[in-house]
């Protein structure tokens, strides 16, 4: 997996490409917790994403906890596979999906 990482001040936006498991989930923590101070506009850009696991899940979670706390958060380009994983856990009520 590859993240691409695009901060502006208070806007940030994580794009990860390729897979989110339980290999690559803390990868994508890492670059969450690198950046999210001081954030007020957070966006997920899952054009690239292929798969998301609860590993993956958990990490977008517990970013919607803090968001929730300092901003909004939101996930846009999501694929058709991605949104069945969200779809199937519920998450599609949880998240703001574009």
């Amino acid at each position: 997996m590859e993240i691409t990482v695009n901060k502006n001040e208070n806007t940030l936006t994580i794009s990860p490409i390729g897979r989110i498991d339980t290999a690559t989930a803390p990868e994508l923590q890492t670059a969450v917790n690198e950046n999210i101070s001081g954030v007020t506009d957070l966006t997920f850009d899952l054009k690239q994403l292929q798969y998301i696991s609860s590993a993956g899940l958990r990490v977008l979670m517990s970013t919607q906890k803090t968001m929730n706390q300092q901003g909004s958060m939101k996930l846009i380009h999501v694929n058709e596979e991605v949104m069945d994983v969200f779809d199937m856990t519920g998450l599609t009520d949880v998240f703001d999906i574009e």
